[in-house]
């Protein structure tokens, strides 16, 4: 499914009105008929009592045709203005007209001490305050409705997103409103799929009131969901050659971990043949734990780093490689920094830089844009500060923006690690992963995901789908940790225990809960 920008769906809905002739009155009547159909489904319609929150816009215009559906369904629909009735304007204010005639008690919002009662002796609440267009900080008389609807206990539905959070960055102003549902319009606004918008959806729909699919699913709409490729079926013959083969330069005295969590979650996630080249001191450790790895001892810095005089070596060995992974546990030693930034210019395989090769490689970016074979670059929001410059602060409000020119500047794959990962591609398409849950926010977990990436390339999957799938997959694997050991404590070792199980699940399709969470918005 396709996810927009406000700026986006304020196109489409032009084109809908302007080019195809859809009165704009048609589109609010479909958006108010599937957010009562929602309302009905989720609290009920008959004979309940339904406070709606009005604010002065379209997404008050959608509020005033649930309440007259509601009134004809059998329902109480009591409607609270936010704002002067007289600044409603075209479809708004016919749907206002309509309701004056009606039995619908409609009224302006005086203080908070006059909707209290309402509020508190209601079945459930529809916020259509705001919708998509907030940019600024709520303060005031609407920051004490929302406080309002928030602890008045009552189930609540919001129109197109919970009034409060921005619909390009899912950023929280000031105050916003915790749905327990939300109907939205056209298509899933980039706010509510990014946290913290996503978590105050609740239950997400999405109504297409009457788009055709040449809107809705444009190619010149560049962000939706990663639902990725079936992976291919195994070869019944295939050997461990055949299902891929990858190099991982890793590790450095200190970070015993990061090197095996990579290599081995190749092998856990379906690869056929790791070859480890970590430092020559710390090999024997390794190797207690992962014997199934192939290890090629490396000559050291003073500092118990890869030296550069391995360089020679590293790129004949990358050059019999389906993929090469550099930088997990790798450490800020000059000389292996170095070596990282000559390796990424020279091995003609695909690459994947992780971890400490992002901080080699973000002091000169052009390595990486001169490289011919494809790139992949998988940094959290600290290692994408580095490489773009920015503040994590300023990523975060825009994650989106910097991702896609990141990607497109680069040439290569970047994945933005955090919650719902985003990948980001070359020609900007950004797809927005929903696996994966805050138990996986634990020291390894990215080094996991470097393997189970190789392995979906190895198991013969196109690159791109390979980076889409072993985003997911490395989630899958954290989601079926924590329903077994719950969210606190899962470690590293844990996700990658079940990086089996995730691969054997999404061959034949995920069990429930699963199943309806990685689909995202439920079309109504």
């Amino acid at each position: 499914m396709k996810v927009s920008s406000v700026d986006e769906m304020r196109a489409m809905d032009r084109c809908a009105v302007e080019q195809l002739g859809i009165p704009e009155a048609i589109l609010m009547e479909n958006a108010g008929q599937a957010a009562a159909s929602v309302l009905s489904r989720e609290i009920g319609v008959r004979d309940r009592k339904i406070v709606i929150f009005c604010g002065a816009g379209n997404n008050g215009g959608d509020g005033f045709v649930v309440a007259r559906k509601i009134h004809a369904d059998g329902g109480s629909a009591k409607v609270y203005l936010l704002g002067d009735p007289e600044k409603f304007r075209g479809a708004a204010r016919v749907n206002l007209e309509i309701l004056a005639k009606l039995p619908v008690e409609v009224r302006p919002v005086e203080s908070i001490n006059k909707i209290r009662t309402d509020v508190l002796h209601c079945h459930g609440i529809v916020d259509a305050i705001f919708g998509t267009g907030l940019d600024r900080e709520i303060n005031g008389l609407y920051r004490e409705i929302i406080a309002l609807i928030n602890a008045s206990g009552k189930k609540v539905l919001s129109l197109d997103i919970p009034s409060g959070i921005n619909g390009d960055t899912g950023q929280i102003m000031g105050l916003a409103v915790q749905a327990d549902c939300t109907v939205t319009f056209g298509l899933p606004k980039i706010g509510a799929m990014l946290y913290p918008g996503y978590e105050r959806c609740g239950k997400l729909y999405v109504c297409h009131i009457s788009f055709p699919p040449s809107l809705y699913d444009s190619a010149d709409i560049k962000i939706q969901v990663n639902q990725p490729a079936a992976l291919p079926p195994r070869d019944k013959i295939g050997h461990k050659g055949s299902m891929g083969e990858a190099l991982f330069i890793a590790g450095a005295a200190g970070y015993f971990g990061a090197p095996y969590f990579s290599a081995m979650s190749f092998l856990k996630a379906g690869g056929g043949y790791a070859r480890l080249a970590a430092p020559r001191s710390m090999v024997s450790f390794i190797a207690r734990k992962g014997s199934e790895i192939v290890f090629i001892p490396q000559k050291e810095t003073a500092s118990g780093s890869i030296a550069l005089e391995n360089k020679k070596s590293l790129i004949d060995i990358a050059e019999k490689m389906d993929m090469v992974v550099i930088g997990p546990g790798l450490s800020l030693d000059p000389e292996t920094q170095q070596l990282v930034r000559e390796l990424v210019q020279t091995i003609k395989a695909p690459v994947l830089i992780d971890g400490d090769g992002i901080t080699a490689v973000s002091a000169d970016l052009k390595v990486v844009k001169k490289r011919k074979a494809p790139t992949i670059l998988t940094p959290h929001p600290g290692e994408m500060a580095r490489m773009t410059g920015k503040s994590v602060t300023e990523i975060d409000r825009q994650k989106i923006t910097v991702l896609q020119k990141t990607a497109s500047d680069l040439g290569a794959w970047v994945v933005l690690k955090g919650a719902h990962s985003l990948i980001g591609y070359p020609d900007e398409q950004v797809f927005i992963n929903l696996s994966g849950n805050s138990g996986m926010a634990t020291a390894g977990s990215g080094d996991v995901l470097t393997g189970a990436i190789a392995a979906m390339f190895g198991l013969g999957l196109p690159l791109e789908e390979a980076v889409k799938k072993g985003v997911f997959i490395h989630g899958f694997a954290g989601d079926l940790a924590a329903a077994k050991k719950g969210e606190d404590g899962i470690t590293a070792r844990d996700i990658l225990a079940h990086l089996p199980q995730a691969m054997k699940q999404d061959r034949e399709g995920p069990a429930e809960p699963f199943r309806s969470r990685y689909a995202g918005p439920i079309v109504v």
